[in-house]
């Protein structure tokens, strides 16, 4: 690690580490990555990048880590530092990793937060994602990074394409529904994020004074997590149309979604929770909750929580997450740890407040 300081209950272990590179790690999921991977007991974090703040002591960029690290933020790594890592994450803005990934060591495990190799469709990234893709041959090469519903393949690969914020909620909330054939007709989502999805850098729609005490819906039809929704929905045999519409709400964490169906046969919200219960058994990040689920009991943790009502064959799913936890850096993590056999939970044990 880059610090001299070791969290109690890693002191004196003798575990192999994995040398992790962190690549962007000056925004918001860079320093998730930071907070849970500077006390993971089978990493050692070598290398930090962050162009604008080379040569800057990561403390002095994130001041939650004061006293936690020594490490300093660095430029471009060489090829020499890449090779001695044995994974990296990639926290970069879209269209970034695209030019990164083709020159990185073919040994290295790679992690992409980005959207960069989710799509499966070339035309479709550049629609949504508004730019043309210059490395798309590797997009064969990653693995879709949702844990719950891709596990097996994610022990067995190289490279993973992390899954949006809010895929991974709206894919929790639906996949066990579409993967058992129990719902029919049009789906529809109406999801709320915090500010912090919109990245540490403020923009007209995104800085604090727009955002605060505010709400309203942006991207409609165009958010590019809906082709990545139902990319994964239509590998599972979902046949109908998904209208999914975005919000910001006046929060700085926490993604929430109600999400519509129409259920193929009268169900109760026991026999749909039970259909939960049977497909997230063994997950131990997916939480079943009665009625709705809260976002303020997922902030800063690796959970989604799930809850649901039912009256006869309309159903609503709710789902909440922390956006930069089980949303992005928390799930890589959780997909790193099934990469190098580790246990899934390892490093994520992250309680969240009350209040």
């Amino acid at each position: 690690m880059g610090t001299d300081f070791q969290p109690s209950g890693i002191v004196g272990t003798a575990v192999k580490k994995i040398k992790v590179g962190i690549l962007g790690g000056s925004g918001y999921g860079g320093s998730e990555l930071l907070r849970i991977l500077l006390f993971h007991p089978n990493v050692e974090l070598n290398l930090v990048t962050a162009n604008e703040h080379a040569g800057k002591t990561v403390a002095s960029v994130h001041p939650n880590l004061n006293q936690l690290t020594d490490l300093k933020f660095i430029g471009n790594p060489g090829e020499e530092q890449l090779s001695q890592l044995d994974c990296v994450f990639l926290a970069l803005p879209h269209g970034q990793a695209m030019e990164v990934v083709p020159g990185l060591p073919p040994h290295l495990k790679v992690i992409d937060l980005s959207g960069d190799y989710r799509l499966s469709d070339a035309a479709v990234f550049e629609r949504y994602y508004e730019r043309r893709h210059i490395s798309f041959e590797w997009q064969q090469k990653f693995v879709y990074g949702l844990t719950e519903i891709n596990r097996r393949e994610i022990t067995e690969a190289q490279r993973i394409a992390n899954p949006g914020c809010f895929a991974t909620a709206l894919l929790l909330g639906l996949f066990p529904l579409v993967d058992s054939k129990s719902i029919t007709g049009k789906i529809i989502v109406d999801a709320k994020t915090g500010s912090s999805g919109s990245g540490a850098k403020a923009a007209a729609n995104t800085h604090h004074p727009k955002r605060t005490n505010s709400f309203y819906a942006y991207k409609s039809f165009t958010h590019q997590h809906l082709p990545e929704v139902m990319q994964v929905l239509t590998e599972a045999g979902l046949s109908d149309e998904l209208v999914f519409q975005v919000h910001s709400a006046p929060m700085v964490r926490g993604i929430f979604a109600s999400i519509y169906v129409s259920l193929a046969s009268p169900k109760t919200a026991q026999q749909i929770r039970e259909l939960f219960d049977q497909y997230y058994r063994g997950s131990f990040f997916v939480r079943l909750v009665d009625g709705s689920p809260d976002v303020n009991w997922v902030k800063t943790t690796n959970f989604a929580d799930i809850g649901m009502a039912v009256n006869g064959t309309n159903a609503v799913i709710f789902t909440a997450i922390d956006n930069l936890v089980k949303g992005a850096a928390g799930q890589a993590v959780q997909n790193m740890n099934l990469m190098f056999g580790l246990e899934e939970t390892t490093g994520l044990l992250l309680a969240g407040s009350n209040p």
